[in-house]
């Protein structure tokens, strides 16, 4: 069995939830012109409903609707603070805002679980669905891209074929002018942000026992989350789609070879920090000439 394969498949589940998660960061900031930084932390607040109740010998299917539901108030009340306080902020502004309500959320979910101490997660759906050239595939992996998959095809339906959809794109182009014309503006945020922080906390549910679940650790996803946003420039759904299980693939790669496995966290900011070089190439060329 060849261990690279294995490690690249190994590396599908966390490239499906980066998927979703970059899909979920184009997604509001298309909608509501906002770079979201909380959006790994909202569903990590979700998350940890999900393990408080099941710690304390709730049955797990209803502690995951509770946590659903958890993560989702969370996503609503993010984007009643966004849209009550900043809707005419600029972008900039929105992207520092939501950089300190992550920090904020990270301090009251480590006071509120015991800080950086490992919890313990049920795994949603446990064992193999298939087998890829002898390596098993996880029911967790299909699943994850399955879930990205989805909400890229709803997003962009949505967004391109709805009038809600159209609604919200002028919305976010010009919020003023939008609510002048009789769009509920704060209505429609709040919905894209609740969707948003459903998907996500459903996603995390799922990665969680893989990764070491404490608050800090799940809500620091939103790095490769972002990342796949930016390779996708924030405005390509697929390409964020492709992005994400791409940098999950090279993760699992990564933790194969002894000599990187310990850098493979760092591998998001190396996209970042590659995406936004080539973004200015032309800039820099034509300062060139």
């Amino acid at each position: 069995m060849n261990p690279l394969l294995t490690s690249a498949v190994a590396g599908l589940t966390a490239g499906g939830t980066y998927a979703l998660l970059g899909v979920c960061a184009v997604f509001t900031y298309r909608l509501v012109a906002v770079v979201n930084f909380t959006g790994a932390a909202i569903g990590t607040a979700g998350t940890f409903v999900l393990i408080a109740l099941f710690e304390v010998g709730f049955p797990i299917w209803p502690s995951v609707l509770a946590g659903i539901a958890a993560g989702t108030a969370t996503g609503v009340a993010i984007g009643y603070i966004m849209t009550r306080w900043f809707g005419e902020a600029s972008a900039s502004t929105k992207a520092a805002v939501t950089v300190a309500l992550l920090v904020g959320l990270i301090a009251v979910g480590l006071r509120l679980t015991g800080g950086q101490h490992p919890h313990n997660m049920p795994e949603l759906f446990p064992g193999s669905a298939f087998r890829l050239a002898g390596v098993e595939v996880t029911i967790a992996s299909v699943l994850t891209i399955g879930l990205a998959v989805l909400f890229t095809i709803l997003s962009d339906l949505f967004l391109n074929r709805t009038k809600v959809g159209l609604n919200l794109r002028a919305l976010a182009d010009r919020p003023m002018a939008a609510e002048l014309l009789g769009v509920r503006v704060q209505l429609l945020s709040l919905l894209v942000w609740g969707m948003t922080g459903a998907f996500t906390t459903f996603a995390l549910m799922i990665i969680a026992p893989q990764r070491s679940p404490n608050f800090m650790t799940l809500s620091l996803l939103v790095v490769p989350a972002l990342a796949a946003a930016l390779i996708g420039v924030f405005r390509s759904f697929w390409r964020t789609l492709a992005g994400g299980i791409a940098l999950g693939i090279v993760e699992g790669l990564a933790s194969s070879i002894d000599s990187v496995s310990q850098y493979r966290s760092a591998i998001p900011f190396l996209v970042v920090l590659a995406v936004l070089l080539w973004s200015q190439r032309e800039a820099r060329w034509d300062e060139a000439r």
